[in-house]
Formats: structure tokens, sequence, C-alpha cells
């Protein structure tokens, strides 16, 4: 059992919210870790996809009145969108009577559908928090190249042997896509979405051509936006926006993507293991890939996140930064010798960062050209964390 860094932070957010939703890929571990969060509580545990638990809510307010004293978590809870306005309901009427906290954990696996849905039923009373896999601070030290090969789904990453896997990893792309499309998306076409996919997992840390992508496909612009913003909602995809200070630059104005899990990207370009990988063309995108998706899970999500790229050359893979302070500017390099280039430079003299990092795959800590200072991926992810939440 992997101690999850969330856990701490659900319970924080159980004792000053009446309600906490959690969100995060299927077979990411949200119902484990909520069952270990239940530990500390009198808990209910109802499974929305479960026929039995399903129907005890036939009279939802009536039965949930029942165990208002105790923490109800709710799984899979979009099943049931109207759901939200008997649970708004309770807590009001809990809230005079002295429950204010600690109500309802509510999981669910599409993230803008569930924020959506809790948001307009549950302004004031609700903590939103998203799941990933696991990261580079959950995992130890030695395992980060497993981390990278495999990903950070629970079942990839600790099969026993890199073939077992790369084959749950290929049956979980074949499941997610049929199962969350019927739920969610239901007009949507299953191998169009696939074969988008694959594209987006060899456009990995690039810029969202879609133009190409659309012809590629055979569909319009606009609908190729609605996919890759389907994939968005599933949290299998991330798009960083460019940032915009120096109106007079010639910039990059199109997001860049990356594949949320470096396994699953691996998996649709059919890499099986790290002697694969090392000799793909996507290795070094990839290893961009678990950095900045590493780094992303271990700030605060109300933190601002872009990257950076002039036409002229002047580039910065990833810009964090909180409220109106100084960002953070951060080159990776997939090289045990990193040394900073003339790019990054000239960006960080066109963005004036507080601090500018060099991330790379070992472990020591020391300074490089241009005041910039290389460290590991660990102790990288660590340094955000301490600041940036």
């Amino acid at each position: 059992m992997i101690d999850r860094r969330l856990k701490s932070k659900i319970k924080f957010s159980l004792s000053h919210y009446p309600a906490v939703a959690l969100v995060g890929p299927r077979q990411v571990g949200k119902t484990t870790l909520a069952r270990a969060v239940a530990t500390g509580f009198d808990a209910l545990h109802l499974d929305l996809e479960d026929t039995a638990d399903y129907r005890k809510l036939a009279n939802a307010s009536s039965y949930l009145q029942e165990h208002e004293r105790r923490l109800v978590i709710i799984d899979e809870i979009h099943h049931y969108p109207d759901l939200f306005k008997v649970i708004r309901t309770l807590i009001d009427d809990g809230r005079r009577r002295g429950l204010r906290s600690g109500r309802f954990l509510l999981l669910g696996s599409a993230s803008m559908e569930l924020m959506r849905q809790s948001s307009e039923s549950l302004a004031g009373r609700i903590a939103h928090l998203e799941l990933h896999p696991f990261d580079a601070l959950e995992v130890l030290e030695t395992e980060l190249d497993k981390l990278w090969v495999r990903g950070g789904f629970p079942d990839s990453f600790l099969a026993s042997t890199d073939e077992l896997s790369h084959d749950w990893r290929t049956n979980f792309i074949a499941g997610y896509i049929s199962r969350e499309m019927r739920q969610f998306a239901p007009r949507i076409s299953h191998e169009t979405l696939f074969r988008l996919w694959v594209m987006l997992a060899h456009y990995q840390g690039k810029n969202l051509d879609s133009a190409t992508l659309a012809s590629s496909l055979a569909i319009s612009k606009s609908t190729l936006s609605r996919y890759v913003d389907f994939l968005v909602d599933l949290l299998l995809v991330k798009k960083i926006y460019p940032w915009f200070t120096n109106r007079k630059k010639s910039l990059r104005k199109s997001p860049r993507i990356y594949l949320t899990d470096s396994g699953i990207c691996h998996t649709l370009l059919n890499i099986t293991n790290k002697e694969n990988l090392l000799s793909h063309p996507i290795a070094g995108p990839s290893w961009e890939g678990l950095v900045v998706h590493n780094i992303l899970s271990s700030i605060s999500s109300h933190c601002e996140v872009h990257y950076y790229r002039s036409y002229g050359g002047a580039e910065i893979d990833l810009l964090i930064r909180r409220g109106g302070d100084k960002p953070w500017a951060i080159e990776v390099k997939r090289s045990e010798a990193p040394s900073c280039s003339r790019g990054f430079n000239q960006a960080c003299l066109d963005v004036e960062p507080e601090r500018a990092y060099l991330v790379y795959p070992g472990r020591e800590r020391f300074p490089t050209r241009y005041g910039v200072e290389a460290i590991g991926l660990r102790e990288m992810c660590q340094e955000a964390a301490n600041y940036f939440n």
C-alpha cells in the first residue's frame, strides 16, 4: 500500500466543509483512498454503479437524513445528477442544527461535469480536490524510472512485471473509451477518439496543431476541439496555455499538449519497457511530460501554469505563478550532464522569473550557467510543493 499525499488534504477539507468532491481518472485509486480516509470516521459507502446501492436512494432525502451524523461516501455520483440538489438541502438543514462539516465525500471520474453540477448546487458548501496517479513524492526515489516507464496508475505501477503492467494499460485503454463515452459522450465516434488519443501521444510536449490533426482524422476543427476537451475532462490529457506578458514579442499561441500519464502514452505508442523507450524518439518528450505532470500534481490547483515560446526560439517548458508573484521558470532535460540552453536564458530575460530550475534525471543539486539551478525530479517536486501549497 502506497500512502497517498492527498489523504491529509481530504481530511483537512472534511473538517472545514460539509462536502468534498474528489475527482480523478478511473482506476487511479479514488475508492481506495476514500476508504482509507473513512477509517477516521463513522462512514457509509455507496457505489452508484451498484444496483443495490442505487436503489437505496429511491427516496434519497429520507435515506441520507437517517445517516446525517455519518460521513457518506458516494462513488460515481455523476450517475445521479439530481442528488446534488438533495445534498444541498440536507447540508443547509444540518447547518442550522450545528452539522457544519464532514458530511459528504463525493467521487467522480469526469472533472468538468462533476465540478459543474456540484458548483451549481453546492456553491460555498464544497471543496474540490483532484487525485492524480502516483507521483514522484509518493514512490521511492529508486523507483522513478519505473514510474516513468509504467506511469502512475496503481495497478500498472505495482504490477509484478513490465509485461503485466503493459497488459493492464492495454486493457485500460480499450475499456476506458467505450465505458466513459457511453456515459458522457455517446455521440462521439469511438474509433476517431482512439485515433486522436494515439496522435496526441505522438504530440507529447508539442503545440496542438488543430488543422493538421483535424485533417488527418477527417473531422472539422471544432469537432477536434470538442474531442480534445473530452479527453481533458476525463483527466487523461492536459492543455497548458502560453504565457503572454510582453505583447511586442511574437509568441506561440496554441496550447501545449501532455498526456497526463507516461505509461498510457507509452502503451498507445506500443512501447513496452525501458529499453524500447530509450531508443524511441518520444523518450525526451515523454520525460518532459513526466516532469511537468509530477510538478503540477505537487502544487495547488489555484496556481497559474504556462509555457513560453517565441518564434525566435526562446523557450521555457513550464512557468508557475502564485497570485501576483513573479513566476518560477523550469526547463526539462533528459541528460545526466545537463546544461541550460541559450534559448532558455533568453526566455528568462523576457519573463524575469523569481527562480529558474533545470530538472534532470540525477539526484545531485548544483548551479549551472545563467544562474540556473540543476535539480532532480523528486527534489523539484518537494520544492514546488513547499512553496505553492
